[in-house]
């Protein structure tokens, strides 16, 4: 499988926070959910791709390039949607244009047309007038109006309303269609992954815990109820992580068809991203 986007090694020292050694890839023709809590790591490593940032040691690639090398090449390649809006408050989404159509080399107006008529975002407004929902609308006409190959999208759906999106992630996979594109998505919202992510990247304090294909992932794993005396019998390879509680014990398993063969009589659930993702920052080991 070729890569868009290869990240090796990646590490930044801060006085408070280290990313460590930080190793995963984005495929060509996939959607990458990169997840973690607040301060786990995602912005910074997302802006050390992006050159926004310094890394102290790896290598980050894009497109069989070396981002600190060719940057500029890189760059318009890639359609980048940052939580947040960037643009200036008093802009029409018209100055917005001209502005890119100067930046990138592929910047397409009738794509961009496109694009905010079937955003419904007026052209007589200035942002300010904006909400939220529009904004990141705007942000991502803009992102797709370049000829993109890979799409990087921190919090692209944090805030926005049911609805919205639900139509933003119709876009994204629009988008994933032609197999030459890569989406990299970070995300506290893990039910959207659960719709559109081909594989799931965890980051935890500075360090990816899983990286693993996300239909793997949720067909094998299982959260296991059980009393104390089952919970002695697992071995250590068949508990990720576990949580106790009034009632016994739930248990993160690697293999869910293994633990009900081995205990027939106990439950054993399925489980969602968001799930998993509790259990390694709020479990045992």
């Amino acid at each position: 499988m070729i890569n868009t986007i290869e990240i090796k090694n990646l590490s930044k020292n801060y006085h408070d926070f280290n990313l460590k050694d930080v190793s995963f890839n984005v495929p060509k023709g996939c959607i990458v959910g990169f997840i973690g809590e607040n301060g786990a790591g995602k912005t910074t490593t997302i802006k050390a791709m992006l050159n926004l940032i310094k890394h102290d040691s790896g290598t980050i690639q894009m497109l069989g390039m070396d981002t600190g090398k060719e940057e500029k090449a890189i760059k318009e390649s890639v359609g980048v949607v940052l939580d947040g809006c960037n643009f200036h408050d008093n802009l029409k989404t018209g100055d917005i244009s001209r502005m890119m159509a100067s930046i990138y080399k592929k910047w397409n107006e009738p794509v961009y047309q496109q694009f905010l008529k079937k955003f419904k975002l007026p052209e007589n407004q200035i942002i300010k007038e904006y909400s939220r929902g529009m904004k990141m609308k705007l942000q991502i006409a803009v992102a797709l109006s370049h000829e993109p190959k890979i799409l990087i999208l921190d919090e692209a759906t944090s805030g926005l309303d049911p609805i919205v999106r639900e139509e933003i992630l119709d876009v994204f996979m629009e988008f994933i269609q032609d197999e030459e594109h890569a989406i990299l998505i970070s995300s506290h919202i893990t039910s959207d992954l659960d719709k559109i992510a081909d594989y799931i990247v965890f980051i935890h304090q500075g360090e990816i815990l899983l990286d693993e294909e996300k239909e793997t992932l949720l067909s094998t794993r299982g959260i296991l109820k059980c009393g104390e005396e089952d919970f002695r019998k697992l071995e250590q390879d068949e508990c990720i992580r576990y949580r106790r509680n009034h009632f016994g014990f739930e248990v993160l398993v690697n293999d869910k068809e293994v633990i009900k063969k081995k205990f027939p009589d106990a439950v054993v659930d399925g489980v969602t991203i968001e799930e998993i993702m509790l259990f390694y920052i709020k479990g045992e080991k």
